[in-house]
């Protein structure tokens, strides 16, 4: 199992950055080193048999690594939209476009979504995932 690294800080953007580099990579132990040890990943408009949230980098750990690791779907680019500032500090909201394809059939597949990225010292503390719960059931085949 891989460790955060402890010294550096990162900014928001670059935790999104890496964020979407773990999406592309379905990396879940990549996805999971970015948030604290306490953190909460909520998904406000969950997909059908997919939890409303998770609690602690454990949890998103097993989380990911349970719906990366069941779906065949290969995310080929993630398109940032727009990266929008809040007054809170440490509080970025992403608009993305997902793209990719389901390697069986090479079927192509673009899921929207918005990410809500609370860090602190370089780490994320609170996630609120809102992704089109659609696009996702036909991503998963």
């Amino acid at each position: 199992m891989s460790r955060p690294e402890a010294s550096a800080v990162r900014t928001p953007h670059e935790v999104l950055t890496r964020y979407y580099q773990a999406m592309i990579d379905k990396s879940p132990d990549d996805l999971a080193d970015l948030y604290a040890v306490d953190a909460v990943h909520e998904f406000p408009f969950a997909s059908p048999g997919f939890p409303p949230r998770f609690e602690g980098r454990e949890a998103v750990r097993a989380g990911y690594r349970a719906a990366w690791g069941a779906s065949p779907a290969e995310v080929r680019e993630v398109r940032r939209v727009a990266v929008h500032e809040t007054a809170e500090p440490g509080v970025i909201i992403a608009e993305h476009v997902v793209v990719g394809a389901l390697p069986a059939s090479n079927a192509a597949f673009t899921v929207p979504g918005l990410l809500v990225l609370h860090v602190h010292d370089g780490l994320l503390t609170r996630v609120r995932d809102y992704m089109d719960s659609a696009g996702v059931a036909d991503a998963r085949g």
